[in-house]
């Protein structure tokens, strides 16, 4: 049985991130994407959270 995937739009934060582990154990294959425009993040330590919680793929 293949897994439902989800797009999440993701900040990066805590609600975004509690959302990441809540699907994963409602057995999702989790998409993230963040939009850059032109705030101040730190993009490489948002999609290393998001691999790290367990996102399968992280778009910006």
């Amino acid at each position: 049985i293949t897994k439902q995937k989800v797009c999440l739009a993701y900040s990066g934060g805590l609600e975004t991130s509690c959302i990441i582990k809540y699907l994963l154990a409602s057995s999702y294959k989790i998409i993230t994407f963040m939009t850059n425009i032109g705030q101040e993040e730190d993009f490489g330590a948002v999609r290393a959270k998001a691999l790290k919680i367990g996102a399968s793929k992280v778009y910006i």
